[in-house]
């Protein structure tokens, strides 16, 4: 396994759950001995139990040695892609890395699998340097699907499996993979068989579906703001249809992480090269969308705030970019508790398990360890990101604590009838309030 970040470290340990001799290859030498004693370097349920049991096994270990790479019938390539710096299109300078490292300890009849996030014309390049450098060693393209905070369960149970091939070799290859998934195969999950071009496109199309439908309601709750509609009224009727279903069309701050604003941004970068730009241009609006639930977000504090965000303490439920995770990139309620931050409130901040790498980047805002002492004394309330202990808070004792019982909802997830019942003004993104 090369790479062991979130994707590569979740799959070694997986793989050797599922029976494999594993070798876990990464530079970063703290991150390797964290691993190799048993300790996490990020937060994801059922993770530190399935590291403990493949290391116990003896089936997996971990090392800096591209070296102890030697030898293993396949490599996964589960190295970042993240966005360059300034630009949209992806940064490969790691997985060129990862791939040319491999070179040196690879032999024929050895299989390379790449599992990153790349733009579409990169596993053929890749194998062609593969079999240039070493004939008869074999690429296939095996794209990643792990939604963070289901990751462990992502990998032993995904619910598809896809096979990028190349035109030569391609049973070879191809046997080599479903030997590696044979517990996975057996349980008759969905394979999808193809070339190289579409599984490489298989994750970046997902990713922007599901961006695009979560910008779609985004944007009706800016009309339903307009028209004084209800956006989850809205998004109850419409999820009836099976056409299009309820699934993420949950109105509120929208999407953030490591995964769909740079694979968005990448896939449009990628379609210009290609000279397809115009069939990707919508995905400029998803994303402009998505970052302007941001802006209304704060706007919707201010508002609360009577008028002005100077000297009010304000309380941020989440930091993380979504529930089960202490990810923080591109995370929306980071990006908002910080503007408040900015331009004038004391913010107070809590979140499950992202507190660590909040201090990182944002040491100027002060942090709690529950939201009942982040809530102390606040003007209002901010749910940012919806854990299931803040989705859970009681009301009426939560509002014994606040100097003023007023909420916004930024995921649209409280029960807002219970909370008004409880004596709270209640706000939500594309929600009616009462006058």
């Amino acid at each position: 396994m090369i790479g062991c970040g979130y994707l590569g470290a979740v799959h070694a340990a997986s793989m050797a759950q599922l029976g494999h001799e594993v070798v876990g290859v990464d530079v970063d030498e703290p991150k390797i001995a964290m691993l190799a004693a048993g300790r996490t370097p990020f937060f994801e349920p059922g993770f530190e139990e399935l590291l403990a049991e493949s290391l116990a096994s003896g089936r997996l270990r971990f090392t800096t040695d591209f070296g102890d790479a030697a030898g293993a019938r396949v490599h996964f390539v589960c190295v970042g892609t993240p966005q360059k710096r300034g630009e949209y299109a992806a940064d490969l300078r790691y997985v060129e890395s990862a791939v040319e490292s491999l070179i040196g300890v690879l032999a024929a009849g050895e299989l390379v699998v790449g599992k990153s996030t790349v733009p579409v014309g990169t596993a053929a390049r890749l194998a062609e340097l593969v079999g240039d450098k070493v004939p008869g060693a074999m690429l296939a393209w095996n794209p990643e699907f792990l939604r963070e905070g289901f990751a462990v369960q992502d990998t032993v149970h995904p619910d598809r499996l896809v096979y990028g091939l190349p035109d030569e070799n391609a049973d070879t290859a191809h046997a080599l993979l479903d030997e590696v998934y044979a517990t996975i195969v057996a349980a008759e999950t969905p394979k999808v068989v193809t070339d190289y071009a579409t599984a490489e496109m298989v994750k970046t199309a997902a990713n922007s579906f599901l961006a695009t439908k979560i910008s779609f309601i985004n944007a009706m709750a800016e009309l339903c703001e307009a028209t004084g509609a209800d956006v989850k009224q809205l998004a109850d009727a419409i999820g009836h249809d099976d056409r299009i279903g309820r699934k993420f069309l949950n109105a509120g701050l929208g999407f953030g992480g490591g995964c769909l604003p740079k694979d968005i941004r990448a896939f449009m970068a990628r379609a210009g090269e290609l000279g397809a730009d115009q069939a990707l241009t919508f995905l400029r609006e998803v994303d402009n969308i998505n970052m302007r639930r941001r802006i209304r977000m704060v706007e919707l504090a201010r508002e609360v705030l009577d008028g002005s965000l100077l000297g009010k303490r304000v309380a941020v439920l989440g930091a993380a970019f979504k529930p089960e995770s202490d990810d923080i990139r591109d995370s929306p309620a980071l990006n908002v508790a910080a503007q408040l931050q900015l331009q004038g409130a004391t913010v107070v901040l809590t979140d499950p398990a992202a507190i660590e790498n909040c201090r990182k980047h944002w040491p100027q805002i002060d942090y709690a360890d529950t939201a009942e002492e982040a809530a102390r004394g606040a003007d209002a309330v901010l749910l940012l990101t919806e854990w299931r202990q803040f989705r859970e808070l009681d009301p009426v004792a939560f509002g014994k604590i606040v100097r003023q019982k007023r909420v916004l909802d930024g995921r649209n997830a409280l029960d807002r009838d219970v909370w008004e019942a409880a004596g709270w003004s209640y706000r939500a993104l594309g929600r009616r309030h009462a006058s």
